[in-house]
């Protein structure tokens, strides 16, 4: 699986992360989830971070949907 690209964050000072997808807003953190994601992007790799917070990933099912015989056009 292709590792996702194109996640910013923004810790901004009241305290909320402002995660942006390709130059849009795709989340926004507040509080104890902020805090959450602020530990964890400094342990892990945040491309896979930031796209797992914001659910922004592959679930392996895009194959099987694509071969859907409603799919197939």
């Amino acid at each position: 699986m292709p590792k996702p690209q194109g996640f910013h964050y923004e810790d901004r000072p009241d305290g909320t992360v402002v995660i942006t997808h390709a130059g849009r807003q795709a989340t926004t953190l507040r509080g104890s989830r902020a805090d959450r994601f602020r530990d964890e992007v400094k342990t892990a790799d945040p491309q896979l971070v930031m796209a797992r917070w914001t659910g922004n990933y592959k679930r392996g099912n895009e194959r099987t949907a694509r071969n859907h015989p409603r799919n197939r056009h």
